[in-house]
């Protein structure tokens, strides 16, 4: 291949072999995450075959952090962790304490210094944001309070390890010298504490006038360029300027760009971008991992493994009953913190170059990563049979246990499918209604409430789909509805099937699985906007 340089071979095994094994990864039901991790292990270089640039490899992967870290600062809400700041934030630092003591006594064991053990307790400690929100979205529990205590939780989880990447390195640059040590950490948070107040006082007020300059412009490229410069760019003046990481400068560049009105659409714009790399940086901590340690030091490996899926669980278990919160509440949210993730790799990279990690340090921290993504889908799943045998179609308000036949059926009690709802008790239909959460507040006392996920066949079975006269899906994810329409119309042929879509794609996917019509909220929004414009007319 003349044409080929090892920068473009890099970027494309990397993508292409990502791609594949994320695919494969997706149709198992396991997050692509795996996938990714894996394409590294094929095209590192401790697997036969092509083996990838290493050095470019690990730039490719710096980009990725800074991008990952700039997302993470963009969805930080201050907001949200308020409203569960009584449970996350006590909650997090107790059970990021109990994680890392854990690790560094297990370090201990090994024979490892102080500064390996913490680093090695740290990066067994934290969750992985995208496989917490991916699990939390397929059992539509992300805006319910269990949902939302695991977020804050995670939110907590994060800013701590920020401020771990701003210490670490001065503890590694610190020695044996205590009063050394001290002296390196006294100046890195002076640094960092000068970078926060340009960040709070200046970035506050350019990064909106700019973006909101740029926005005006109307130049969609332009504004997607102006914010990937911000991001970039903050995070290596961060490190020029002020001496510290690329990761804490992309956060706060995130953080400022968050308060503005245009960060949604920022985060929009930018995540193609954002996912392109982080694929990347996935791929290259993969490339790092040895597979060999599975057999040559597995008692290790299951012992790193118990930490994060039996350390951390029972500990959250204990903190959030000690909350005072129900148990399926405490079931969750351990579950939810039973792998770890991004903010791994990265301490897990950072500990290495900075010698404090050893190498196979690393790798028992990567181990214990892909084995606890692979193994979180079956704790969800332990804890999903546990609900379901504790929830029955029990009655709320007085409504009857089981529907009676000719009732219509409902799932979803969102902004749509509680105004249907409404609509449906006030024309006096009989109304069985399905969530995963049982919010009593919210809920009609009219109706016979089934509690679950309705893509699960055992849950519309308990709703008596085989007598309804129609059934109506009004969640918002395509995939998850689509399921429910095909299962509810293998189970009642002859059922009127009702079904919300937000694209022409949906609306075809919903027709073949089964839906007799399909409502697209930006089509009625036109559709209604000309009828009333013409009725204005004549």
């Amino acid at each position: 291949m003349p044409h080929a340089t090892p920068l473009i071979a890099t970027v494309v095994a990397g993508i292409v072999i990502a791609f594949i094994f994320g695919a494969v990864a997706q149709r198992l039901r396991m997050p692509p995450l795996v996938g990714y991790l894996l394409a590294g292990v094929v095209i590192g270089p401790f697997t036969p075959g092509y083996v990838a640039d290493q050095p470019l490899a690990n730039e490719l992967a710096e980009l990725g952090i800074i991008l990952l870290m700039f997302g993470v600062g963009l969805h930080f809400s201050v907001r949200n962790l308020m409203e569960v700041r009584r449970v996350a934030v006590p909650g997090a630092l107790v059970q990021i304490l109990v994680a890392t003591l854990l690790g560094a006594g297990l370090a201990s064991f090994f024979g490892w210094s102080i500064g390996a053990g913490i680093v090695f307790g740290l990066a067994l400690s934290v969750a992985s944001t995208v496989v917490l929100l991916r699990a939390l979205q397929e059992r539509r529990l992300l805006d319910t309070d269990r949902g939302r205590i695991a977020v804050g939780w995670l939110i907590v989880e994060d800013l701590v390890m920020v401020l771990a990447l701003v210490l670490i390195p001065a503890f590694a640059s610190g020695g044996g010298d205590p009063m050394a040590l001290l002296g390196t950490i006294a100046l890195t948070i002076g640094k960092v504490a000068v970078f926060v107040a340009v960040m709070l006082l200046g970035g506050r007020r350019f990064v909106p006038w700019l973006l909101h300059l740029i926005a005006h412009s109307g130049s969609r490229e332009l504004f997607r360029l102006a914010v990937l410069a911000i991001a970039l760019g903050v995070a290596f003046g961060a490190a020029m300027l002020f001496g510290v990481s690329f990761a804490l400068g992309a956060f706060f560049a995130g953080m400022v760009l968050a308060e503005t009105p245009l960060s949604h659409r920022a985060a929009e714009e930018t995540l193609p971008l954002r996912d392109a790399f982080a694929v990347l940086f996935f791929v290259s901590v993969g490339m790092l991992f040895n597979p060999s340690i599975l057999i040559e030091h597995t008692l290790p490996v299951l012992a790193a493994l118990a930490i994060v899926l039996v350390g951390k669980s029972i500990a959250a278990f204990g903190i959030v009953r000690a909350f005072g919160r129900d148990r399926r509440t405490a079931l969750t949210i351990a579950a939810s913190l039973a792998q770890i993730g991004e903010f791994s790799f990265i301490l897990a990279t950072f500990g290495a170059e900075l010698d404090l990690l050893p190498r196979d340090g690393r790798d028992l921290i990567l181990a214990a990563a892909i084995l606890s993504i692979l193994l979180n889908p079956l704790l969800f799943n332990l804890i999903d049979r546990f609900g379901r045998r504790s929830q029955e179609a029990a009655p709320i308000g007085g409504a009857p246990a089981m529907p009676a036949a000719g009732h219509i059926v409902l799932v979803g009690h969102g902004r749509v499918g509680a105004r249907v709802a409404s609509r449906l008790l006030e024309a006096g239909e009989r109304l069985t209604l399905v969530e995963v959460e049982d919010r009593h507040e919210g809920l009609p006392e009219a109706a016979t409430i089934v509690l679950g996920n309705a893509a699960n066949p055992a849950t519309l079975a308990r709703t008596g789909l085989t007598d309804a006269r129609m059934l109506f899906v009004s969640i918002p994810a395509g995939y998850e509805a689509g399921q429910v329409i095909e299962q509810a119309r293998a189970i009642n042929p002859a059922l009127h099937i009702v079904a919300r879509a937000h694209s022409d794609e949906e609306v075809e996917a919903m027709a073949q699985r089964g839906a007799s019509c399909t409502f697209m909220g930006e089509a009625e929004i036109a559709r209604r906007m000309v009828d009333e414009a013409l009725v204005g007319i004549r």
